[in-house]
């Protein structure tokens, strides 16, 4: 054994004798040692896109799911932790366009390099489970279970908008619009109409989002409330607005009524507007002769249409000059085009209650249109210049300048209306929903080939399944003008399945999300090239634990759950939903520091290359370039990212300081699920304790094998008082790390362990003591083992140094160490010692002492009688196991 800790030693050997034996290779078909079939545990973290390099987040995420494999696979489970690529998507045709290489060979390089960084953080994978989205033996699937789709009916074909680049000949995500141009052409972005694949989410909704709430108890309340959220469920009414607007050529335009969807029908009284999307047929008709109007529309046609990106838009619009009719009232109420409003939910139409709605609120006092209160809280004063929260409580409301309907609650208001409007022919109860079917069809090159073949006589034809998978080309390069599979002949020219006659693909593939809805289903069925998941699915799935950002909190999950129904619907699988348990971890942030230069952008700079300003407090105001100490701007705290030059390269890390190095400090430093603040004095301070730990084992060696050659002692009731202390405390803190560890409290699980460690360094345990051989032995298998998930490589050379895989096996496998009771109790207890409420010092009692003991010791106590004025005391606290007061 080294008399010092090198992690550039250890680690690479260690890491050569796990490969030698391969030992996370996972079978269903384990048994423990009595021949039981061992409880399976399936862990997964969210797989990553093959960008390059890992970052910190990739290390804090994949650590969380290591130090939950290795611990449950010491607690007797039969654990799965597998690793996949999710490799197709624009960031390669980007990369491609850039370097001048085809999309494939920067994946697959990117992929083979941060394959071996994972390897370097000794990661518990079992690497012959591997996917690759890429992969033609992946990417078959997605085309196979889209055509089952299409046989459903759950995947339909149907036209849709999107953004196109007149100059690069392309369709653009909404990301790539910049001020209504495209990124790279600088061209004004079309809005154009074509045939997409869609998937019929909706049908689901009603399943997603009651399931939500009865079987993902495991998931974040967080969570659960974004997917509600999304789902979007309102229960409410839908009516029309009356017009007499008529089209070119005489007729009117939709039937003469313009139909709106509301939850709050207490409130239709109140509606002093009324807003159409840019695209309702209402504002084209007006736009004709309204050229204010048309620009209007044409920029709110520009840029990204998304309800996201709607919502957090400034709300804007034009009075179309047009007016409908107040179906109650019979009034005339103005009509305007608002750039807030969604084509795609309700109509296209919104009815416009400024006192009661706080976007509405906000769109009537920019353009001066009238704000009439029609619901009262309370005794509360209703203010039309400044929005307040109750405007908008329908709970506690009650009608007020609504006519008929005065006094009425909120609630009877709302049943009353409604049904007033459908007794009238104008209106009816109904159920909307936020969620949109899900556009799957992407105009990229880099992606899963939809398995559509389109005929001049048949039309759009599915790919037989024989001819599966569609195979994508992997030697084209984009070049920003169109997708290259558009030109690729030896794609795109085929026969159709039908007519035997001269055909062509479809060249969209599809939706990325696609890729990542089922991957971890793949993980238990990865060498099947006959079936898509077989009977190993249904062992491992549904998995008991998925590990990852809060950032795929809603799509990504939400299609992952309605992928695992549709499956489940084909008769695939036998859950209802995919993931038991959900953990979202924090972000790893670091300090910024940056200039802003002449031309007013931004320069930033690395940590390294800086020295911190403080106050008199210690806060940091700003920072001084090393190299010329001039002033910069310090920017507080930050996800760590590549453009603001703030990131930590884990490799360089792993190879200077060593992998366990990174994996304590990120572990330590803060609960997973919170943000954790950089600290290079804190990657420092794990380092130090690491060596800490390796020089007290070899302090301790032969006391060690000393104790594991007598075997461990069975009965500790002669132990000198120095061990048995040591033993209360290192089995109090195995308690709490067990606790720590069901909760997934990996800091605290740290700190115990350091507790252990200053524990056994503070006792001094020498062969003098009774019982200190076996002592050493046993407590120093306990903080391996407790220690051994979150720093692997050290604790698994320790382990055999100190001979415990002679008499124990190799850690890997080795029990988890269990609470000895027993050293829980203690002979006797120390109290606080207070007098009239101030501590005066402690006392010592016998464990199990009563009370009348205790108050015998305590009167007659120096402390007590020298600070115990009036001879006698009145009364005596005491608190059990804490302290006691005597009170004079």
């Amino acid at each position: 054994m080294q008399e010092r800790y090198q992690p550039t030693d250890v680690e690479p050997a260690v890491q050569a004798a796990w490969n030698t034996h391969n030992v996370y290779a996972v079978t269903e078909d384990a048994k423990d040692s009595s021949g039981n079939p061992k409880p399976k545990f399936y862990a997964c973290s969210m797989l990553p896109y093959p960008s390059g390099k890992l970052h910190m987040g990739h290390v804090r995420n994949y650590t969380i799911n290591d130090m939950m494999t290795r611990q449950l696979r010491m607690k007797g489970f039969n654990v799965l932790m597998p690793m996949g690529w999710d490799a197709f998507g624009m960031p390669a045709e980007n990369a491609a366009m850039k370097s001048n290489v085809p999309p494939a060979k920067w994946t697959y390089d990117n992929i083979a390099y941060m394959k071996k960084q994972m390897k370097s953080m000794g990661l518990a994978i079992d690497w012959s489970r591997e996917m690759c989205a890429c992969d033609p033996k992946y990417y078959k699937w997605n085309q196979w279970l889209f055509l089952k789709m299409l046989e459903k009916g759950i995947a339909y074909r149907k036209t849709q908008v999107v953004n196109w680049d007149p100059v690069d000949n392309t369709v653009l995500a909404n990301e790539q619009v910049i001020d209504g141009k495209g990124w790279r052409s600088g061209a004004p972005v079309e809005k154009r109409e074509i045939p997409g694949y869609y998937l019929r989410i909706t049908d689901y909704a009603d399943e997603l989002l009651s399931y939500v709430k009865d079987k993902l108890d495991g998931w974040p309340d967080r969570v659960r409330a974004m997917q509600e959220n999304w789902i979007g469920k309102s229960e409410g009414v839908r009516f029309a607005f009356s017009h007499t607007i008529k089209d070119g050529q005489g007729s009117l335009i939709q039937d003469g009524q313009m139909f709106v969807f509301t939850t709050r029908a207490d409130t239709i009284m109140g509606v002093t507007f009324c807003a159409v999307a840019p695209e309702h047929p209402l504002a084209a008709h007006a736009a004709r002769s309204n050229p204010e109007l048309a620009k209007f529309i044409e920029r709110c046609q520009q840029g990204g249409q998304t309800e996201a990106e709607i919502a957090t838009r400034e709300k804007e619009g034009v009075d179309t000059g047009l007016k409908v009719m107040h179906p109650l009232t019979g009034e005339a109420v103005p009509l305007w085009v608002g750039n807030y409003v969604l084509m795609s939910y309700g109509g296209g139409a919104v009815m416009g209650v400024p006192a009661h709605d706080e976007r509405d609120f906000a769109f009537a006092l920019k353009y001066g249109l009238p704000i009439k209160q029609v619901v009262q809280v309370g005794s509360h004063t209703f203010d039309d210049r400044q929005w307040q929260e109750w405007y908008a409580d329908k709970q506690a409301g009650t009608l007020v300048h609504s006519g008929e309907f005065d006094g009425l609650t909120s609630a009877q208001a709302i049943t009353t209306i409604a049904e007033r409007l459908q007794s009238m022919g104008v209106g009816e109860r109904q159920t909307t929903w936020r969620l949109r079917d899900w556009g799957i069809s992407r105009q990229r090159y880099w992606g899963t080939p939809i398995p559509i073949i389109h005929c001049q006589d048949c039309g759009p034809v599915p790919v037989p399944e024989k001819d599966l998978p569609v195979v994508l080309p992997e030697d084209l390069i984009p070049d920003g003008s169109g997708n290259p599979l558009a030109k690729h002949e030896g794609f795109l020219s085929c026969q159709c399945p039908k007519c035997g006659k001269p055909a062509k693909r479809e060249t969209d593939t599809m939706d990325t999300f696609v890729d990542s809805s089922w991957y971890f289903m793949r993980y238990t069925s990865p060498d099947n090239d006959q079936a898509m998941v077989d009977v190993r699915n249904d062992y491992w799935m549904p998995m008991d634990q998925y590990i990852g950002g809060i950032e795929h909190a809603v799509l990504h999950l939400l299609y992952a759950r309605f992928w695992t129904k549709v499956m489940r619907d084909l008769g695939l699988v036998k859950f209802d939903e995919p993931f038991v348990r959900l953990l979202t971890q924090g972000m790893v942030l670091n300090h910024i520091y940056f200039e802003k230069n002449e031309r007013g952008g931004i320069e930033y700079f690395w940590p390294e290359e800086v020295e911190n300003i403080y106050d008199s407090k210690g806060a940091i105001t700003g920072a001084r370039l090393k190299a010329d100490g001039r002033e910069i701007q310090y920017g507080g705290v930050g996800t760590m990212s590549k453009s603001k030059n703030n990131g930590v390269d884990p490799q360089s890390l792993i190879e200077n300081q060593g992998a366990d190095t990174a994996r304590l400090f990120v572990m330590f430093t803060a609960p997973p699920e919170q943000t954790l603040e950089w600290s290079d004095s804190g990657v420092d301070g794990s380092l130090r304790f690491l060596r800490r730990l390796w020089a007290s084992a070899h302090h301790h060696r032969a006391l060690i094998e000393q104790g594991l050659s007598l075997g461990h002692a069975a009965d500790w009731a002669d132990a000198d008082e120095v061990v048995a202390n040591l033993r209360r405390t290192i089995h109090g803190l195995l308690k709490q790390a067990d606790y720590d560890y069901e909760r997934i409290q990996y800091n605290t699980v740290v700190s115990a362990c350091m507790k252990m460690l200053n524990a056994i360094e503070d006792a001094k345990l020498n062969a003098s003591l009774a019982k200190a051989a076996a002592a050493a032995a046993e407590i120093f298998s306990i903080l391996l083992r407790v220690l051994y998930p979150v720093v692997p490589h050290i604790t698994w050379q320790l382990w055999r140094d100190l001979k415990f895989s002679d008499s124990f096996g190799d850690l890997l496998d080795a029990s988890w160490p269990t609470v000895d009771d027993k050293a829980l109790k203690a002979d006797s207890i120390e109290l606080v010692l207070q007098v009239n409420g101030k501590v005066r010092g402690s006392l010592t009692v016998g464990a199990d002492a009563d009370k009348a003991t205790i108050e015998a010791q305590a009167v007659s106590h120096d402390s007590v009688k020298k600070h115990l004025n009036t001879g006698a005391p009145k009364r005596i606290i005491i608190v059990p196991g804490k302290l006691v007061n005597v009170v004079g």
